[in-house]
């Protein structure tokens, strides 16, 4: 009660003709995080529901928890895993300073050693993006006097969760900085942009900086180990290669392979998307049309075959779980504001994206991963599925009354 009534008696200096009208932004932001918001509708039409966007963007965040907790287990066992590998000598850095001196052995048979170590590479990426992002977002919210709205909560997640956990701070800032002003702002901010600002930002930084964003060494973040992704493998050998390499279809489908730090367990991904269709948050016709368009475009090209590229063999299953697939369909593809509205053009931008990361994934030899891509390619064009779609509908209801 009492920081309740500090709230209120702060109000009238940021509101319109207080000392402080034009951060009215930022306290708005605060007290929201706190509290439900006290604004209601005060003209018609009334519309009465119990879903609002602060709602909306916590059950996304919610959401992300399985990927989050599996991201920091499977990034301390890749790095412990490699530095056992390696030996002592690749035991360097602030990060196993911190665990030694905490007692902490780095052993990749230890549940609590992986996920600690994991941490502790999750904790400055995702501060990195709230305080770059934050501020970006104050600026534009106090430059156009609107709110501080809660979509950055799940952008900055999202966005850490698809980045390789050796990902340098700077990068880090950068990307999420290009994809808050590129992605969103410029177009007007939250609910009028058509990319998904996460990977917006994601694909600034793979074309800007590919070095660090792509290759076999980025993935397990310890100076002097490398490691194919299997992807990679499939793309230089075929998927039968990845047996070779130790990595079966259910480490993968668990996530104990490498990848970016929250894309790589298929299950975590699954959990979080029952949550999503439970409190329908997501669109389960999104899911239907890009899982159909992906299955389709993989059983044509098994029948078709090809002598030289072997990714051609490839079966959907294997398509659904590496990568950032699982990752992409759950939380990129249902995003409701980049993706289509109308019901028949979520089946067709579904599919569309389903299709393009094959497409990139099987014939273009030098991009193994493709989703991110064939999101960013199904953003653009999501708007005109809706409109032909509409006039479609336009078009059937005008025949009707001729």
């Amino acid at each position: 009660m009492g920081l309740r009534n500090f709230f209120d008696n702060i109000e009238p200096h940021f509101t319109k003709g207080g000392k402080y009208e034009k951060l009215f932004p930022v306290y708005e932001m605060v007290e929201s995080l706190l509290y439900t918001p006290k604004t209601v509708t005060s003209v018609a039409p009334h519309a009465r529901s119990f879903v609002d966007m602060k709602r909306i963007m916590t059950y996304v965040v919610l959401a992300t928890i399985p990927c989050i907790l599996w991201g920091m287990y499977n990034t301390g066992l890749q790095a412990n895993g490699a530095i056992a590998a390696l030996g002592d000598s690749a035991a360097t850095g602030w990060r196993i300073a911190i665990l030694q001196g905490l007692g902490i052995s780095l052993d990749p048979t230890s549940m609590f050693a992986n996920v600690l170590h994991g941490f502790l590479y999750f904790l400055p990426i995702y501060l990195t993006t709230l305080i770059v992002g934050g501020i970006f977002e104050v600026i534009f919210a106090t430059v156009r006097g609107h709110e501080v709205n809660e979509g950055f909560l799940v952008t900055s997640m999202l966005y850490v969760l698809i980045l390789p956990a050796s990902t340098p701070l700077w990068q880090v800032g950068l990307g999420i900085a290009f994809g808050v002003v590129i992605g969103k702002e410029v177009f007007g901010g939250t609910g009028k942009n058509f990319l998904n600002p996460a990977l917006t930002g994601r694909a600034f930084l793979y074309f800007a900086y590919p070095a660090y964003m792509s290759g076999d060494s980025i993935w397990t973040p310890v100076d002097g180990f490398s490691g194919a992704t299997a992807l990679g493998v499939s793309a230089a050998q075929g998927f039968q290669a990845l047996a070779a390499e130790g990595i079966t279809w259910m480490d993968a489908f668990f996530g104990t392979i490498q990848g970016s730090f929250g894309e790589t367990s298929t299950l975590a991904c699954l959990i979080g998307l029952c949550f999503l269709l439970i409190t329908k948050i997501a669109n389960w016709r999104l899911i239907v049309g890009c899982l159909g368009g992906m299955i389709g475009l993989s059983l044509l090209l098994n029948v078709i075959g090809s002598e030289t590229n072997p990714m051609f063999a490839m079966p959907w299953y294997w398509h659904l779980v590496l990568g950032g697939y699982a990752f992409g369909l759950v939380f990129m593809v249902t995003e409701p504001v980049s993706a289509s509205h109308t019901n028949v053009g979520r089946y067709i931008y579904g599919a569309l994206i389903g299709v393009m990361v094959v497409l990139i994934r099987v014939i273009n030899p030098a991009f193994p991963e493709g989703m991110m891509l064939a999101i960013l390619f199904g953003n653009v064009f999501a708007p005109l599925i809706d409109y032909f779609v509409v006039q479609a509908n336009i078009k059937r209801r005008a025949r009707r009354h001729v």
